[in-house]
């Protein structure tokens, strides 16, 4: 049974695969980085629980469908797989911006479906990493723990809010998401 103090949630873009301005419309333009996989594997092979909360807007734009998003998702999880890891639950809004969902980053719907999928009662003390202000303002909604990659929109997002290098117990910042397992799995 999974436990929130055992739980990272992950980002898509730019935290497990490369980022795009004019975003990942198909499976060829889908390129996870290896790295990232292998740091998947290693938290499942430590105990840890692996999940997805990804915004995918460009199912409301028409940049592609909800198949080919499938398509995505299964080469990761295939991916994973063969590595030895696993990823529990991938929470995913196909809205867009104006839509007014109550799932889209950041808002806390996907945290909240990925909660309800694990049967938690709560997120406090999981992990929220992200490369992106939404990420961290979703974490923050459901008491986890905030973790912002430079990888993706990461370099970015600390340009505009220098703010969050300044707390660094409100936020904690690594290179990539192999650097922030790396801290987190240590002896």
């Amino acid at each position: 049974m999974p436990s929130a103090d055992r739980l990272v949630i992950l980002d898509r873009d730019g935290v497990i695969n490369q980022d795009s301005d004019s975003y990942v419309k198909s499976l060829d333009e889908f390129l996870p980085y290896p790295q990232a996989i292998d740091a998947i594997v290693r938290l499942t092979k430590a105990g840890w629980t692996v999940t997805i909360a990804t915004n995918q807007s460009g199912i409301a734009r028409d940049y592609y469908d909800k198949a080919t998003l499938a398509e995505m998702h299964d080469e990761l999880a295939r991916l994973v797989r063969n590595a030895g890891g696993e990823i529990a639950h991938i929470a995913v809004c196909p809205h867009g911006p104006d839509d007014r969902c109550a799932c889209r980053k950041p808002l806390p719907g996907l945290l909240e479906e990925i909660r309800d999928a694990l049967g938690l009662e709560e997120l406090a003390g999981s992990w929220m990493v992200g490369d992106s202000l939404r990420d961290l303002e979703a974490g923050a909604a459901m008491g986890c723990h905030n973790v912002l990659v430079r990888t993706g929109k990461g370099t970015r997002t600390l340009t505009k809010h220098p703010e969050l290098a300044a707390d660094a117990s409100a936020t904690y910042i690594f290179d990539d998401l192999v650097a922030f397992v790396d801290w987190l799995l240590r002896p």
